[in-house]
């Protein structure tokens, strides 16, 4: 069996990636990953306290760039992300810091999609997405919060249209992401996206090798960081009466943080097949790794989300035998029942949260309608490619795929 290989890239991204390399070459300083100089071009003269205690952030800024150096192979290109990445997460800071915090839970409790990776959390998330009582966050609200608080209709537009450039891009340097995992300025995102501002973020190590500082969150406290994001949402908030409806495969590894920040919330929990959760997981991860790296080890991918499928659903394992559990309503869902019999499973996810179910089936049908299953392509792959043994892989992660509680 040939191992996975990193999709060709286009002569439009190969040109983007050798003007990156001769810019690096040119001006070595502005890929430096160190704190010092990302602090500087974040400021921009504003006054550091705006970003508030140093404990909060700076262990993880330090953290992440160190990682992002010596563990990463980043090319120009990566570099240039990852500095970037930083540089507006400390900005994220400051402007946040400008506005009135509501440290109090939401209105309503929130709707939260969670589960390994590739378990069908995105599928599900987009499709309850489209029913009119709830609301789910675009990117561009996640990345720049502030700039959309009390923003009219149209100045709401213009931002997130602003946005689409760094979906554009990414499209040119990768089209073959679309076929792994579709993107879009117009789709609902993944709460990770507002969650760099403190730099304890999981989101980090699906499109960037960075062993230490996944070793490094493992020990992490992330209390915080969910009553930020909360702040976010208020932040965004319409008081229109729909009820926010929130998703990342992150969420599993950091459920008694989301509990506190969400009491009350109906965390729908979604299983499938482990062998298929990590291998797709490992394909979705060395795809994406391969727009900012030129030295993608398949086997290497594979050992990280074994390593990390392991850590995150044993925590939730534990999670769910605590007092703490109680404070939200956890919903488990089958994949296969997802696919297989999807109105079914969205009149259980309806009645859980104490909403109408509606008709489910015609909700299925116009979602389908507007986005064929294929319409990008068909995703391919195998366990092989990673390098994982199947039966390995079941029997080390068999204490934790068990959802009973």
């Amino acid at each position: 069996m040939t191992p996975w290989r990193a999709p060709r890239r286009t002569p439009q991204a190969d040109a983007v990636h050798a003007a990156a390399e001769a810019d690096r070459t040119a001006r070595p300083d502005a890929y430096a990953l160190e704190p010092g100089p990302v602090i500087t071009a974040a400021l921009r003269g504003a006054d550091p306290a705006g970003l508030g205690d140093p404990g909060h952030w700076r262990g993880g800024l330090e953290r992440y760039l160190a990682s992002a150096r010596d563990d990463g192979r980043l090319n120009a290109v990566g570099t240039r992300m990852v500095r970037g990445t930083a540089v507006a997460g400390l900005r994220a800071r400051l402007a946040m810091d400008r506005l009135p915090r509501a440290d109090r839970p939401l209105d309503r409790p929130p709707i939260v999609i969670t589960g390994g990776w590739r378990t069908g959390t995105t599928f599900l998330y987009r499709l309850l997405a489209t029913d009119p009582r709830l609301r789910a966050p675009l990117s561009a609200e996640l990345a720049r919060p502030w700039k959309f608080a009390g923003a009219s209709p149209q100045r709401r537009e213009e931002l997130i249209q602003a946005g689409s450039a760094a979906n554009d891009l990414l499209d040119l340097l990768n089209p073959a992401l679309a076929t792994v995992h579709d993107h879009g300025p117009r789709l609902p995102e993944e709460c990770v996206v507002a969650m760099n501002a403190g730099f304890r973020n999981w989101g980090f190590s699906a499109t960037v090798r960075l062993d230490g500082y996944s070793r490094w969150l493992a020990e992490q406290d992330f209390t915080g960081t969910y009553l930020d994001y909360r702040n976010v949402l208020s932040t965004l908030d319409a008081a229109d009466g729909r009820r926010w409806l929130l998703k990342a495969p992150a969420h599993t590894a950091e459920l008694p943080s989301l509990a506190a920040a969400f009491p009350g919330a109906t965390v729908i929990f979604l299983h499938r097949d482990i062998v298929q959760t990590v291998a797709s997981g490992a394909s979705l991860f060395s795809v994406f790794r391969s727009t900012y790296s030129d030295h993608v080890d398949p086997a290497d991918v594979g050992r990280f989300l074994t390593d990390q499928t392991e850590l995150w659903l044993r925590r939730a394992h534990t999670f769910r035998r605590t007092p703490q559990a109680d404070s939200v309503t956890l919903l488990d869902i089958a994949y296969d029942d997802l696919v297989h019999d999807t109105p079914a499973v969205l009149h259980l996810i309806y009645t859980a949260a104490g909403l109408s179910p509606g008709d489910p089936a015609a909700l299925t049908d116009r979602y389908h309608a507007a986005h064929p299953r294929t319409a990008k392509g068909t995703h391919v792959y195998t366990a092989a490619d990673f390098a994982l043994d199947e039966a390995d892989v079941r029997t080390r992660l068999a204490p934790w795929t068990r959802p009973d509680r």
